[in-house]
């Protein structure tokens, strides 16, 4: 098939025994030339995750709390020297252990802290494939809006050159001072889209614990439908809507090459998995309904004002208001006198909700303001949606048969999507109707 990058997650990297089992993957497959690491993930269930252990670290350098730094960074350094027996390889984690306590003390940063787990996990994988070890500050650049600048991929081209095969470590790169910085938790798959994107890769390879994607969610139905192929599109609207399998940003290194991405699952290899790619290939006719997912925590902010189509530069008064402090809307459905703010709810954690509404009544005059807090917002997506009369219809049947009041609709202008809002404590009711409907 040609060259190929793969990224394996914190759970295929949670001890020694897994790694080498990753380590095996990779060498089954001569093409499978590039790999890009997380950190190690939980071991069983109750477990702490190692970028978890980082950040409670840096949090208790920050508060000068030394007793509580030593007790945590000594549990990262128990859990890598562990690593380091289990695979029978001297990889110097003692030492290394030392300079990154020394860095962080000094006032390294808390990205530079939360990047150590990759970093270790890369050298372990590296040594066990011995392979070199290129590190992610070497190409992956962010501008100084913290923004990943698009000269990473000309650097990484140069840097691959040199290397045939190496391993490199996600979650991280250089920002525009000089420092280490981190992307968003799980930006691990977008580290290794980039990996993907700079070699030019005929498929990049995300290897997890899970085999692909699902209809959706496994824990709300019982064995749900599989999807062997999705859309880009499909992938970023259900990645964003809690189906965390990939992360969503992941596709857009991949996706202007037209590089496919396979989920796969390191435990069961065998399996197919899930390929996403730029166009489905799927019948549409038969599958309507790609997958459903949803997402709790949203408050919806409406306001309502006589002739409001009629002022010129409403929304944008609406808009500055939010934007003065920092926060991003996740939908705006409208009406001839009213609109709607859907807001997640972590953004009402620096500034109270009554604040904001009025903020925004004396911004634009708003003849009434109100909030319905507490929604969960699911997402049913497909490409099939488009093209079948009464996709619609059969949706919402399903949810009034069920008893669920939707507070709230939003269909993106590619019929890609229907979106309801709902009440938190109905979300899994809500999403198991909608399953039911399309595909049993």
């Amino acid at each position: 098939m040609g060259l190929k990058v793969c990224k394996f997650g914190g759970t295929s990297m949670a001890d020694g025994n897994v790694i080498l089992r990753s380590a095996s993957i990779v060498q089954a497959d001569n093409e499978r030339r590039y790999v890009v690491v997380s950190a190690p993930g939980k071991r069983f269930s109750g477990d702490i995750k190692v970028t978890d252990l980082l950040y409670a670290c840096s949090d208790a350098a920050d508060a000068k709390d030394m007793e509580a730094f030593e007790k945590t960074f000594d549990k990262i350094r128990v859990r890598f020297l562990n690593i380091e027996k289990e695979i029978g390889k001297n990889i110097g984690i003692e030492e290394g252990m030392a300079e990154t306590k020394a860095a962080i003390l000094n006032g390294a940063g808390r990205d530079y802290c939360a990047s150590r787990g990759e970093y270790f996990a890369a050298r372990i994988m590296a040594t066990v494939l011995d392979v070199p070890f290129v590190d992610a500050t070497e190409f992956i650049r962010f501008d100084k809006d913290g923004i990943l600048d698009e000269i990473t991929f000309e650097l990484g081209a140069k840097i691959f050159e040199k290397y045939p095969r190496a391993v490199v470590p996600g979650f991280y790169g250089l920002g525009a001072d000089g420092k280490v910085k981190t992307f968003s938790r799980g930006g691990g798959d977008i580290s290794g889209a980039i990996v993907a994107r700079s070699v030019m890769a005929s498929l990049y390879e995300n290897w997890t614990d899970v085999s692909g994607f699902y209809a959706c969610d496994p824990r709300i139905v019982n064995s749900p439908k599989s999807i062997s192929e999705l859309s880009y599109q499909e992938l970023r609207e259900l990645s964003y809507m809690g189906a965390n399998v990939l992360h969503s940003e992941s596709i857009f290194p991949v996706r202007s090459a037209g590089i496919p991405i396979r989920i796969c699952n390191t435990f069961r290899p065998e399996d197919a998995g899930t390929y996403i790619v730029k166009t489905s290939t799927r019948d549409v006719r038969e599958n309507v309904v790609t997958g459903i997912a949803g997402k709790k925590g949203f408050t919806s902010i409406t306001l309502e004002k006589s002739l409001m189509n009629a002022e010129v530069g409403f929304v944008q008064k609406v808009l500055s208001v939010i934007g003065r402090y920092g926060i991003s809307f996740e939908h705006l459905p409208s009406g001839i006198d009213t609109m709607s703010l859907v807001i997640d709810n972590e953004f009402l954690k620096e500034i109270s909700l009554e604040t904001l509404m009025q903020e925004m009544r004396e911004a634009v005059a708003a003849d009434k303001i109100y909030a319905h807090e507490n929604i969960a917002l699911v997402a049913t997506v497909g490409h099939g949606m488009a093209k079948n009369v009464g996709t619609s219809a059969r949706l919402f049947k399903a949810l009034s048969d069920a008893g669920i009041n939707v507070n709230m609709i939003d269909q993106g202008s590619s019929e890609l999507n229907i979106i309801v809002g709902v009440e938190n404590e109905d979300c899994s009711d809500c999403i198991r109707a909608i399953y039911d409907e399309f595909f049993k």
